[in-house]
Parts: C-alpha cells; sequence; structure tokens
C-alpha cells in the first residue's frame, strides 16, 4: 500500500537526503584520496593512525554510496525490508564517521610527530636518492621552509659541505644559491612547523566535515523510520 498525506512530504524530504547522501559519499571518497595523496607527499609511511585516516574515510564513503542506493530502492518500492536495512547501515556509517571525527582530533599531533621523524630520516638520503631529492626541494620551495626545525638542521647532514643548504631554502632559487649563503638569503623557518600546522588544520576540517555529515545522516535515520513505520501500518491494514 502507497504511502499517504504526510508521508509522502516525508518521502520526497528521503528522497533529497539521499541525494546528499550520494553527493557526501564522492566527496568523502575525493576526500580520502587528496588526504591519501596530501599524507604520502608528507612521506608519512607504514600502518599508522595517521596513514590509516584516509582509508577509513574512503572506505566510509564507498559503503555510503552503497547504503544510499539501498535506501532509494527501499524508498521506491516502498520495501519494508530494504529501508530497515537502510536505517541500520546508516547508523553504523553515522556511528563511524564520529569515531572517525574523535580519532582524527586526537591524533593530530601523532600525524605531526610521524611526519617529523620521517623528515628527518629523509633528510639523510637527501644527498644519495634523486627521488628524495627532488621531492623534500619541493616541498622546501612550497612551504617556504628550511630543514626540519629550522636551517642548522642541514648542517648535520654529513655528506652536504659546510655551510651549505638546498638550493631550495633560497628566497630565489637558482643554481648553487645554497652555498656561502647568509640568513637573508634563505627561508629559515623549519618545515615540520609550517607543514605540521598545515596538516593540523586540514585533519580538523576533515574532521568537521564528517560531523556535519553525521548530523545529515541522523535525519535520514528519523525520516526512514518514519517511512517504516507508515509502510508497516499499511501492511497491518491490508
Amino acid at each position: 500500500m502507497a504511502v499517504e498525506g504526510g508521508m509522502k512530504c516525508v518521502k520526497f524530504l528521503l528522497y533529497v537526503l539521499l541525494l546528499a547522501f550520494c553527493a557526501c559519499a564522492v566527496g568523502l571518497i575525493a576526500v580520502g584520496v587528496g588526504v591519501q595523496l596530501v599524507l604520502s607527499q608528507t612521506i608519512i609511511q607504514g600502518a599508522t593512525p595517521g596513514s590509516l585516516l584516509p582509508v577509513v574515510i574512503i572506505a566510509v564513503g564507498v559503503f555510503l554510496f552503497l547504503v544510499a542506493f539501498v535506501g532509494c530502492c527501499g524508498a521506491c518500492k516502498e520495501n519494508y525490508c530494504l529501508m530497515i536495512t537502510f536505517a541500520i547501515f546508516l547508523s553504523l556509517i553515522m556511528l563511524v564517521e564520529v569515531a572517525a571525527a574523535i580519532a582524527g582530533y586526537v591524533f593530530r599531533n601523532k600525524v605531526i610527530s610521524e611526519f617529523n621523524n620521517n623528515f628527518r630520516q629523509q633528510m639523510k638520503n637527501y644527498p644519495k636518492n634523486n627521488h628524495t631529492a627532488s621531492f623534500l626541494d619541493r616541498m622546501q620551495a612550497e612551504f617556504e621552509c628550511c630543514g626540519a626545525a629550522n636551517y642548522t638542521d642541514w648542517e648535520k647532514i654529513p655528506s652536504m659541505l659546510k655551510n651549505q643548504v638546498p638550493d631550495s631554502c633560497c628566497v630565489n632559487v637558482t643554481v648553487g644559491c645554497g652555498i656561502n649563503f647568509t640568513e637573508k638569503q634563505i627561508h629559515t623557518e623549519g618545515c615540520v612547523e609550517k607543514i605540521g600546522g598545515w596538516l593540523r588544520k586540514n585533519v580538523l576540517v576533515v574532521a568537521a566535515a564528517a560531523l556535519g555529515i553525521a548530523f545529515v545522516e541522523v535525519l535520514g535515520i528519523v525520516f526512514a523510520c518514519c517511512l517504516v513505520k507508515s509502510i508497516r501500518s499499511g501492511y497491518e491494514v491490508m
């Protein structure tokens, strides 16, 4: 039996929310891929809390898209079982998103610690590995920084000449500008603090977005439960 009265309005709003969920799912997948690229570019390696965050975001995005599809089918056919499944799975997704948001906030400093350790390790490989050298040069140039804590960290690299930093540390990058430099010619601030602050800010943005999506999902659960109640009432009348 088709839903009637106010339930038609609820059904329409549920369709709108399902479209929003599909958009959120695509957004989560895009954000997850973006975070993964950022973390890989900041040399965070291994299965750590920081590196696992984008995997969770992508997985939630894919699952949310599938659940939205189930909800759309259930609402269109007014199928009791599909709507119950939709409401249960949407509740699970909401809990995962809230947990991910909390984890992102809690582990934001852990991400910076991982980045600091890996950055210093890669500095040691700078003269030996062209890929690492190119990567660090790009980071130092883009973020206008030099070394981990500051430019003096390069003095601890045995293969670097005395009074030398990579050319990417220079304010005006030219070949050989990092040799016999003065402080006015280079960026003296360390990359860990600069890039770490940027990472911390973006982790908080992702956490806030997850909480925002979770709030919308609460509305979806409420509307789904209302529709389930209406469908069940129709069955009882029949």
